[in-house]
C-alpha cells in the first residue's frame, strides 16, 4: 500500500514541478542555472531521484519514507500554488 500512496504522491511532484516551471514567473526565470540545464530536466531528475529513493526504502518495509515523502508533496503543493497564483 506505502508504495502506491509514494507513486501516486510522486506522478502529482512531478506534475507539479512541470507547472511550476513553465508558469513563466519571475522567480522561476531567476533560479539558478543548472535549474534551467537542459530544459528543466535536471530539476526533474531530481525529483525522480528522490521518489526513486522512497520506493526503495519502503519497498524494504520502512514506513517512515511514506510520511515523508507526504509532507515533502505538501510542501511542494504549497510552493507550486504560491507560484502558479503568483501570490510571491
Amino acid at each position: 500500500m506505502g508504495i502506491v500512496v509514494v507513486f501516486l504522491l510522486g506522478v502529482s511532484n512531478f506534475a507539479l514541478h512541470r507547472a511550476a516551471l513553465e508558469s513563466g514567473h519571475p522567480m522561476a526565470g531567476s533560479s539558478p542555472w543548472y535549474i534551467h540545464l537542459l530544459g528543466g530536466r535536471i530539476a526533474l531528475a531530481t525529483e525522480f531521484l528522490l521518489l526513486l529513493a522512497a520506493l526503495l526504502l519502503v519497498s524494504q518495509g520502512a514506513a517512515w519514507p511514506v510520511w515523508a515523502y507526504v509532507a515533502y508533496t505538501a510542501l511542494n503543493a504549497v510552493g507550486a500554488w504560491l507560484i502558479i497564483t503568483r501570490r510571491v
